[in-house]
């Protein structure tokens, strides 16, 4: 498990108007190297308390985690965020946005030049390289801050919520070139915090279930659906949708 990530014991707490709330309580999870998993759960079930605290932006209060071997910290070079908004710089072009991102990681310009055209090409951007994101629908921009996540090949990524902001035909749109950029990655491990149980269960080798505040780990559920995927393709799958069914029992447990 060295490679990949070991969560033991966590637990999480913060104060908000003059009340400690418990946000995590015991978390245990094991995640190998190259997997797909999603967290699921209500509202304010910590999901994204523990996608913080693997992202090194929060604090390790109680329990361990580690991350390849180390403890989780931010500005980790082989660790990668992607958030629900793009987060892309205004004053940047598609490519620009990207290349910030990938000049951390390559340092020669051409090299960079080219895998930022095939990262383009790959989420059907090639024609908007030089657009700058006031000149591109969300879903594009969305596009473009996929391709800025998996540019860095780190490890590790971290998915909070990155289509809640789209419609539902950008969305399945999206899922495939993020199913699409991760195939080419084999080795790099991928937490998914999402709402939606069609998207945890077509993204995901491993669905986690998570319990209302204290979040607490409920179901791990596996997805044993076959790979590569199409996203499109499975919502006429009927072991997609038992599936899917099966994740809502849970919750409602």
């Amino acid at each position: 498990m060295d490679d990949g990530i070991r969560v033991q014991g966590l637990s999480h707490s913060y104060e908000r108007e003059g009340q400690r709330i418990e946000a995590l309580s015991s978390i245990n999870l094991d995640i190998p190297s190259g997997q797909f998993v999603a967290l699921v759960g209500a509202s304010g079930c910590g999901k994204t308390t523990l996608l913080d605290i693997l992202s090194g932006l929060l604090e390790i209060q109680n329990g361990e985690v580690l991350m390849g071997g180390a403890a989780p910290t931010a500005g980790r070079s082989d660790t990668a965020r992607m958030f629900a908004r793009d987060a892309l710089m205004p004053w940047r072009t598609a490519a620009q946005n990207i290349d910030f991102a990938l000049a951390t990681r390559l340092a020669d310009a051409g090299q960079r030049a080219e895998k930022i055209r095939s990262l383009l090409g790959a989420v059907g951007l090639e024609e908007f390289a030089d657009a700058y994101p006031g000149q591109l629908s969300q879903g594009m921009r969305q596009r473009v801050a996929l391709a800025r996540t998996f540019s860095l090949q780190s490890r590790f990524v971290m998915l909070d919520e990155p289509f809640g902001a789209v419609d539902a035909l950008t969305k399945i749109s999206l899922q495939d070139q993020l199913v699409a950029l991760w195939e080419q990655t084999p080795s790099t491990t991928v937490v998914l915090v999402t709402h939606d149980l069609g998207e945890a269960v077509a993204l995901s080798d491993r669905v986690i279930v998570m319990s209302p505040r204290p979040g607490r780990i409920v179901a791990d559920v596996a997805i044993d659906l076959p790979r590569p995927r199409g996203v499109k393709a499975l919502q006429s799958v009927r072991e997609f949708h038992e599936l899917v069914a099966q994740l809502w029992d849970k919750l409602g447990d």
